[in-house]
């Protein structure tokens, strides 16, 4: 038996060593299995590379991969899950935040027979802002896309070769790996823990990657999108006929004296703001499918170790 820690790298030299080395105590001296360290380097500018390439030397079982710019976390799980060689790879943060021991945990849990074994948080020791942003983004996905993403969501998580090879082949742009990882619907299993606070370096997760997630999740997996943009138009048609009928009463009624300029201006303007809305989401739809139709790889290997270790 065979297990592959699959590790995506962006800015983290300074975790590296100390990762590795909770690795090596934690999992590497007390397994009697085989195992290899997939490290991802996607396009850190900093010493991450070297870093990697540094314990690659002091240990054969680490394999390393450079891609050629910063393609996204997601990118880089699947480049790395797509290079390993084990019967099951567990993804992992370098960030130090997950407890290592959590890796044991799903071996067993996978050992039992589940394709699929989900590390969920129940606690966070992270600021209100971060928390509260991830509860939002994972209600928002189990509400509207994906009833059976667990509470706290995951980024952890233990797959085997059979679903490797299915998340290798949907091949998808501008999707979420965790959503096609649920919405494959594998026997699944559930670890639980308590994500811890970040003690080294700076987390990279933008506002600007936050919003990029969202959007990935609900328009592969949810059609509230258009929904919305339908719900809009049909509410704001009828927001129009009622106040017609009623502008129009009034009038016949000499109720009011009705200039027209001041409510049709406030109405024009409105429904301009619909429209462009509307616009928007269409041309957000069309932009996926056309990316989708280039069929550009999800990622670019520039410098690996990976012939060295066979």
């Amino acid at each position: 038996m065979k297990i592959s820690i699959v590790i995506p790298v962006y800015y983290n030299e300074k975790n590296l060593e100390p990762l590795y080395e909770d690795i090596k105590k934690k999992i590497i001296d007390v397994i009697d299995y085989e195992y290899e360290i997939v490290m991802v380097n996607d396009g850190s500018k900093d010493e991450s590379w070297q870093v990697m390439q540094k314990l690659a030397e002091n240990d054969p079982n680490i394999r390393i991969i450079s891609l050629s710019r910063n393609f996204g976390s997601h990118a880089a799980i699947l480049c790395g899950i797509s290079h390993c060689t084990g019967d099951c790879a567990i993804v992992k943060a370098a960030d130090l935040q997950e407890p290592t021991e959590l890796v044991l945990e799903m071996v067993e849990s996978w050992k039992k027979g589940n394709n699929v074994v989900l590390a969920v948080r129940e606690g966070r020791e992270e600021s209100k802002s971060q928390t509260f942003f991830a509860n939002f983004y994972y209600d928002l996905v189990r509400k509207t896309a994906l009833p059976n993403m667990p509470k706290g969501g995951f980024d952890v998580y233990l797959i085997d070769r059979k679903v490797i090879t299915v998340l290798e082949n949907l091949d998808e742009k501008n999707s979420a790996l965790t959503g096609q990882l649920l919405w494959s619907g594998f026997k699944t299993d559930i670890v639980y823990y308590t994500r811890l606070a970040r003690e080294i370096g700076e987390s990279k997760w933008t506002l600007k990657k936050k919003i990029r997630l969202v959007m990935d999740t609900l328009f592969s997996f949810s059609s509230l999108p258009i929904t919305a943009v339908l719900t809009v138009g049909v509410g704001s048609m009828v927001i129009a006929i009622i106040w017609a009928i009623v502008v129009l009463i009034s009038k016949l009624s000499g109720a009011i004296t009705v200039s027209g300029w001041t409510s049709l201006f406030i109405f024009n303007l409105f429904s301009f703001g619909v429209i462009m809305m509307s616009l928007g989401v269409l041309g957000e739809y069309l932009w996926r499918t056309f990316d989708a139709s280039r069929n550009r790889p999800p990622y670019i290997i520039e410098e690996d170790n990976l012939e060295k270790r066979l």
